[in-house]
């Protein structure tokens, strides 16, 4: 998966270890993105490519195609603080997302 450190806008910076990431057991958050009846592959792999770093519309494709068959997909891990602004996003942009930390 995705290498938080390599991802991170440049001003978001990474805190110092502590005792957890907000997820109360010091794993990442994952957002998983369902499949619908009301997104198109376009849709999807634009607003991936649009929110999530390291995303850009070639691999968005890739995701759509993967949610498509899969019926879900797994499209970011990391801190919790950022996986809840880009599922917020997600959301917003009429995306069908599972609960945020759902594998």
């Amino acid at each position: 998966m995705w290498s938080l450190g390599t991802l991170l806008p440049p001003d978001v910076q990474k805190r110092p270890s502590g005792p957890s990431d907000g997820t109360g057991n010091d794993e990442p958050a994952h957002i998983v993105v369902l499949n619908d009846n009301h997104n198109t592959f376009e849709h999807v792999a634009r607003t991936l490519a649009a929110v999530l770093p390291g995303v850009d519309y070639e691999r968005g494709m890739a995701f759509a195609n993967r949610i498509h068959s899969a019926g879900r997909a797994r499209v970011w891990s990391g801190h919790r603080e950022i996986a809840e602004l880009y599922w917020d996003q997600l959301h917003s942009a009429g995306l069908s997302l599972a609960p945020l930390g759902e594998r």
